[in-house]
């Protein structure tokens, strides 16, 4: 009997075993490429970041010092302070826009899937691409912008957009209202206005409630969840796709004055202008780190200001 037994869980335990296997083997693909191409580098760029690497190859161990140095440079400072402010803006800037389009095709009318079509069209479009035909558009002599102006006002009018202190925050925070990040927070606010339960509007009208009661009492509270994944979408592609955008429209300077140099021009300059490997690392280190606690703190705000039905 303990023999048949032993057979028994024998038997079982190699099925076991097999389904266990099969499941490693599916999930196998997934974890070779995050070893690969998220984990290693990770793991090389902090490595990177504590020696002075030069482009060329040229390697040798300094500890601290790349992040010492980056600590009493001035021009790390203004980078950071860049990045916080540029991330913040175009978060909020976009996930407000986004959330406009989404209650203005949310609407019942007509040709709204060609409405939809044409707000999302420009989304698609490559943001190097993108910031090229805006900067044309922004440019001082012969912009489109400008010479629109000029015909209204009569008068030969020569602003020069992205290289004005006065004007380059405008325009650029401008364009990122046609990046891919907007139009696809656009089509997943859409998504989740449409499962707002209509009893709440119903229920709102009999008490006499208007637009604004509606929005802050019943849909922002139902759509808080999405608000949250948007809010993280938007601040990640702020801080990893800001290079696309602004290395095209003001260089690797961040002109003018690096007004609009954040951290990702000041590592594309460090580790290709001045050859500066391990100090690029060492900037990118930053960079992750700050995205990292951006992250946990939106969701930690989650706790407070999210909705959740459950």
């Amino acid at each position: 009997m303990d023999h048949i037994e032993n057979v028994h869980w024998q038997h079982i335990s190699k099925q076991k075993r097999k389904k266990y296997f099969t499941a490693y083997a599916f999930c196998a693909p997934w974890f070779i490429g995050f070893v690969s191409f998220t984990l290693f580098p990770i793991i090389f760029m902090v490595y990177t970041s504590l020696t002075n690497r030069k482009l060329n190859g040229i390697t040798e161990f300094i500890g601290f010092q790349n992040y010492i140095n980056m600590f009493n440079s001035t021009t790390f400072w203004n980078s950071f302070k860049v990045t916080l402010f540029f991330t913040g803006v175009m978060m909020i800037v976009t996930t407000i826009w986004a959330l406009v389009l989404a209650m203005l095709l949310n609407r019942k009318q007509r040709l709204n899937g060609i409405f939809q079509f044409t707000y999302f069209l420009p989304s698609v479009i490559p943001t190097v691409a993108l910031a090229y035909a805006f900067r044309t558009i922004f440019g001082k002599e012969a912009g489109l912008l400008n010479s629109l102006i000029s015909i209204f006002a009569n008068s030969n009018v020569q602003i020069n957009w992205l290289y004005d202190q006065q004007t380059v925050y405008l325009a650029v925070f401008f364009i990122t209202l046609f990046t891919y990040n907007t139009g696809q927070m656009m089509l997943i606010f859409r998504s989740g206005l449409n499962d707002v339960p209509s009893e709440l509007y119903e229920a709102c009208d009999i008490d006499g409630g208007g637009f604004f009661q509606k929005f802050f009492n019943i849909t922002l509270p139902s759509i808080s969840p999405i608000v949250l994944f948007n809010s993280v979408m938007g601040c990640i592609s702020a801080l990893n796709g800001s290079f696309a955008l602004l290395f095209p429209l003001t260089g690797e300077s961040g002109n003018p004055n690096g007004m609009t140099q954040v951290l990702s021009l000041l590592i594309y300059k460090e580790a290709f202008s001045n050859m500066k490997v391990g100090y690029a690392c060492a900037l990118s280190v930053v960079l992750f780190l700050i995205a990292s606690l951006i992250g946990i703190g939106l969701f930690g705000l989650s706790k407070k200001f999210v909705f959740y039905e459950n």
